[in-house]
């Protein structure tokens, strides 16, 4: 027979059978479910230490600075030394401005052009752990406990600190004048049609 003698119309319908019997390609494989097992990455600690950054060099110890970050924004206080963590250690003194030993960063400080002489004060012993807190076990409460609970007693500070705060205090204080004592206990602020690009401190 030829080629041409073939009826090509029932050809076409039993494939169309087939398709509708054993369906689509595209919908077995939609069926089928790849499961990838997961990479597990391991965590490498990196050894690189951390190291504290390079003090300014117009901040030496005995510079008046001026705060621009915390509760005692706009107060003048007596940079004292850069500890470990690269902090600064500062004093109001406590006595003249109720600032305390404090650490501060650098970034948000104002170097004065004011300096003191910090008259053999001895802070050596005063580092990074002196101002760590002492953990409390009123943290892991949550939600009614938590509301319920009593309050939390006010912080005591320990007498051997309000020694040493004193202590400080009055060696840097003798050798102050009166006009430094002044401007220490005065609050920085800016006014009307004051910029601080133009100020000299």
């Amino acid at each position: 027979w030829l080629k041409s003698d073939f009826p090509t119309h029932r050809l076409r319908r039993s494939n169309s059978w087939r398709r509708l019997a054993m369906g689509q390609a595209g919908q077995q494989r939609s069926r089928q479910k790849k499961i990838c097992n997961k990479k597990t990455v391991k965590k490498v600690k990196s050894t690189v230490e951390k190291k504290a950054p390079k003090l300014r060099k117009n901040i030496q110890p005995g510079q008046i600075l001026i705060l621009l970050a915390s509760k005692f924004r706009g107060k003048r206080v007596v940079f004292l030394k850069q500890l470990e963590s690269g902090l600064l250690l500062v004093t109001g003194p406590f006595a003249l401005n109720g600032v305390p030993l404090r650490r501060v960063n650098q970034r948000y400080c104002i170097a004065t052009s004011t300096k003191v002489d910090l008259g053999g004060a001895d802070f050596k012993s005063i580092t990074d752990s002196y101002f760590s807190q002492e953990k409390t076990g009123k943290k892991g409460l949550k939600g009614q406990e938590k509301f319920f609970a009593a309050e939390a007693p006010k912080k005591v500070l320990p007498q051997e600190k309000k020694d040493g705060q004193k202590k400080t205090d009055d060696a840097i204080i003798k050798g102050l004048g009166n006009d430094v004592k002044s401007y220490l206990k005065s609050r920085f602020s800016l006014s009307a049609n004051m910029y601080p690009h133009e100020l000299k401190f």
